[in-house]
């Protein structure tokens, strides 16, 4: 399933990047830098000044936005800026800002298509998004299109806003405090599934009290630890702006990185991290009240300004100025996780291994040691590698006379001498860390102590928790415009057991899956963009040609 998962789940990334960038620097150019020139009034939409209670719609447009930010500053700010560092080296993170910057405009278009083409219900609940937006603004003959959206959401809902999270979280907890993922996931699926169950007014509170509270205490502790490491800041970031452009050779257990792997990492994660141009975040602000598609466009806007240039980017210098990136650390390996075993070489300037280096064939273990291979696990040279036992005391047993066969660099069977196999055995060795474990070794180093670790796997618990509840969401709207009404309730139901099930996957399984589902949204909502610019353009124009009277300021 990994190596399936993972080789699609390139393919699509790789032929996404193109497109999603090319969208944003074209409606940043059509729409004249919209989000540098009017990125004020955003501000002044958010704190209220246009607000009006008799709009149609939901929630107003700090609701809106918390709902939508919810579902972005979350795992991606932690888990998926380690990732992009960790493959793609420091460089990643200088794309990650680029697609911030253009995220913004492509946001603004797509809310701001999203209450053009809303549909209102006879209750008064609104819906919203790249669906109705592609059969109405395109015409029906695009319905198909929209249909494929939509059932992308559905799916995307199970795997970036569900599984990712709640294997994050699983993840943490069994790290920091040996809790079993089992418990972890049946105490995230109930309170998901408190909260879903009341629609968006619920998710709209919850989030608009849950999302400022944890930004700032995570913020606020990335400050501390950046500011700590504020002699290394100014030469951390010339190292992005340098690994950006140029590869980067294996230093220290990193394996190394590519100019396109730096690309590749940094848009991949900056585009689940803010969303920008895959057409999630439309749902949300859907359901703003105001009757002006133009005013909600702005405040989408500072999602990614918030989510990828602020928070990222702390989380990103967390990172760098800890050395915490490039570290190994003791580490415990399954024999049968993602283990790239080579012949006794060094890898290419670059990082990458030819196919002659990977080693295939049987090698016998003697006390705990295979001579003739190196291995590599999360991107980097496991060191001081050594096959062992572990007893229930903790002692490790170092395995003598046991057989690993591998092919073509991937571990397949291990058997003692009598052919038994050995699921128990594990590699224990030095290596460097991924995801949300990275990000908390970098806290823990700078904030000092078992409580800065804690303080990262808090973080991830309301993180996962704000964007499993805003995701919900947005599958329920494809719902219910696939199935009408009556698809609510058994998508709902799926939703909170998918929370349970996916706290026993593996990290690049998740994370790859994700990476596909995201990759089948966006294709139908760029082709919408692009296509809708002219109208999209025409209504911004029209509506900063008007003068603007706060309603506030009126009804004084």
């Amino acid at each position: 399933m990994h190596e399936v998962i993972d080789t699609i789940s390139s393919f699509f990334s790789t032929l996404l990047i193109v497109p999603l960038l090319g969208t944003g620097i074209y409606l940043t150019w059509r729409l004249k830098l919209v989000q540098m020139i009017r990125f004020g009034h955003s501000w002044k939409v958010v704190a209220g000044v246009y607000d009006k209670d008799d709009d149609e719609g939901d929630v107003n447009h700090l609701q809106a936005l918390s709902a939508a930010l919810s579902a972005t500053i979350g795992i991606g700010n932690i888990a998926g800026v380690a990732t992009a560092i960790h493959f793609g080296g420091p460089g990643a993170l200088f794309w990650m800002w680029v697609t911030a910057f253009l995220g913004m405009a492509t946001k603004f278009s797509e809310a701001t298509l999203a209450m053009k083409y809303r549909k209102i219900h006879k209750d008064g609940s609104a819906s919203g998004g790249p669906m109705y937006y592609i059969e109405q603004g395109l015409g029906k003959g695009w319905k198909p299109l929209a249909v494929v959206f939509a059932g992308a959401t559905i799916i995307s809902s199970f795997g970036t806003g569900n599984a990712i999270q709640a294997f994050t979280v699983a993840d943490s907890f069994r790290a920091d405090f040996g809790v079993p993922s089992w418990v972890t996931g049946i105490v995230l699926a109930t309170a998901v599934g408190l909260v879903i169950i009341g629609g968006i007014r619920r998710i709209g509170v919850v989030t608009s009290r849950l999302v400022p509270f944890m930004a700032l205490i995570y913020v606020l502790a990335a400050l501390f630890v950046v500011g700590k490491n504020i002699a290394e800041v100014p030469a951390t970031f010339a190292m992005i702006f340098e690994n950006a452009f140029t590869p980067r050779g294996a230093t220290g257990g990193f394996a190394g990185s590519t100019f396109f792997m730096a690309v590749l990492w940094g848009v991949r994660r900056g585009i689940y991290s803010n969303e920008s141009g895959q057409g999630s975040a439309p749902i949300a602000h859907a359901a703003a009240k105001t009757e002006e598609p133009v005013r909600e466009g702005t405040v989408a806007m500072i999602g990614p300004f918030l989510d990828t240039l602020l928070i990222c980017t702390l989380t990103g210098l967390t990172i760098l100025t800890s050395g915490a990136w490039k570290t190994p650390y003791p580490t415990d390996i399954g024999w049968d996780s993602p283990t790239v075993v080579l012949n006794h070489a060094d890898l290419q300037p670059g990082g990458h291994a030819f196919d002659e280096e990977h080693f295939t064939g049987r090698a016998e273990i003697i006390n705990g040691q295979i001579e003739e291979v190196r291995y590599i696990y999360q991107n980097g040279f496991v060191e001081t590698p050594n096959w062992v036992y572990v007893t229930d005391d903790g002692d490790a047993i170092p395995i003598n006379g046991a057989i690993l066969t591998v092919e073509d660099g991937n571990p397949v069977k291990l058997e003692d001498r009598d052919g038994n196999h050995l699921e128990d055995a594990i590699l224990r060795g030095k290596a460097l860390r991924n995801g949300s474990l990275l990000t908390s070794q970098a806290f823990e180093q700078g904030l000092g102590g078992k409580w800065g670790s804690w303080m990262v796997t808090f973080g991830v618990l309301l993180f996962a928790i704000s964007t499993a509840i805003s995701w919900s969401y947005y599958g329920d709207r494809a719902s219910v415009y696939l199935f009408g009404r009556r698809g609510i309730r058994p998508y709902r139901l799926v939703y909170v057991v998918v929370v349970f099930l996916a706290s026993n996957l593996a990290l690049t399984t998740v994370w790859g899956f994700g990476d596909v589902a995201l990759s089948i949204m966006a294709i139908p909502n760029l082709i919408a963009l692009i296509l809708l610019a002219p109208k999209i353009k025409e209504m911004k124009e029209e509506y900063f040609s008007r003068d603007h009277v706060p309603v506030r300021k009126q009804h004084w």
